[in-house]
């Protein structure tokens, strides 16, 4: 499962679904589906993410691992 701080970036950045979405080439139902972890992005999706906001991608996006150890 990959968790993420899209809405926080684009609050910060007083940026909407939409031009996050036109920015990096995607439709608004893509960044909305992102938020609410229906989606997972592509790497290069991730990367163009992370690359308008100017961070890395581990700061935009956390891969929780879901299996139980024992």
């Amino acid at each position: 499962m990959i968790e993420n701080r899209i809405k926080e970036f684009r609050a910060k950045n007083d940026m909407k679904q939409e031009d996050l979405a036109q920015l990096v080439g995607v439709r608004r139902e893509t960044i909305g589906n992102l938020e609410k972890g229906r989606y997972n992005p592509s790497l290069v999706l991730a990367w163009n993410i992370a690359k308008v906001f100017g961070v890395t991608i581990e700061e935009i996006f956390t891969v929780i691992d879901d299996c139980i150890s024992s």
